[in-house]
C-alpha cells in the first residue's frame, strides 16, 4: 500500500471499514494505460474516485448547501440546485423534496 499526499482521501478501503481493498485490475490497467499513469498512480485516483462518489446522499446534501450557502446562494435556489445535481450522480440518488432536503440539513 502507499501513503497518501497531504490533503488526500485516504483511500475506499480506510472509508469503508475494510483492511484491504482493491480496484479492480482491469479497470486499474484501462486508467493507467489511457492516462499514461503509473498503476500505484492509478489506484489512487481510482480510490479518490470512489471515495469522492461514496458519500452518502445526507452528507452529499449538507456539503453543497453549507457550500451553496458561501456562495450567498438562498435556500430556494439551493434546494433546486442540490436536486438537479443528485439526478446526475452516478448511483442514482432517490427524488428528495424540498422539504426532505430541509429536513437532511437542519436536522
Amino acid at each position: 500500500m502507499y501513503l497518501p499526499d497531504i490533503g488526500q482521501i485516504l483511500g475506499l478501503a480506510r472509508l469503508l471499514g475494510h483492511t484491504h481493498l482493491m480496484p479492480d485490475e482491469e479497470l486499474v490497467h484501462r486508467v493507467a494505460l489511457t492516462t499514461g499513469l503509473p498503476s500505484s498512480e492509478a489506484i489512487r485516483v481510482i480510490e479518490d474516485v470512489i471515495a469522492w462518489h461514496s458519500e452518502s446522499v445526507e452528507e452529499f446534501v449538507r456539503r453543497r448547501h453549507t457550500e451553496l450557502q458561501l456562495r450567498g446562494t438562498r435556500n430556494e435556489q439551493a434546494f433546486g440546485v442540490i436536486a438537479a445535481e443528485l439526478r446526475n450522480r452516478p448511483v442514482r440518488a432517490p427524488e428528495l423534496s424540498e422539504r426532505q432536503l430541509r429536513r437532511i440539513i437542519y436536522s
